[in-house]
């Protein structure tokens, strides 16, 4: 399961052989959300106010960053870090 990107206490990830629609985990402490990347919609789980809004924060900057990301889950490629929350 690669770690994309890591802020605040927040790690993203994505999994190879996932389903769609394209999406990514943010994990905070025992809490974890699946994200919708097109959207930003919340598919499930929740996290707390703060940490949602970080997230959600970080997604919103990096969205083609986490398109060509999902991408390469999709081919089985490595794939790159990308940029924390700042």
């Amino acid at each position: 399961m690669p770690r994309v990107s890591y802020f605040y206490g927040i790690a993203i990830y994505l999994y190879y052989r996932e389903h769609q629609p394209p999406h990514f985990h943010a994990i905070y402490g025992d809490d974890e959300v699946v994200v919708a990347i097109d959207s930003l919609a919340v598919l499930t789980g929740r996290l707390p106010g703060r940490a949602l809004g970080l997230v959600m924060e970080w997604a919103s900057l990096r969205q083609d960053d986490l398109r060509q990301a999902w991408q390469q889950v999709v081919a089985q490629e490595p794939i790159e870090a990308i940029e924390p929350l700042a």
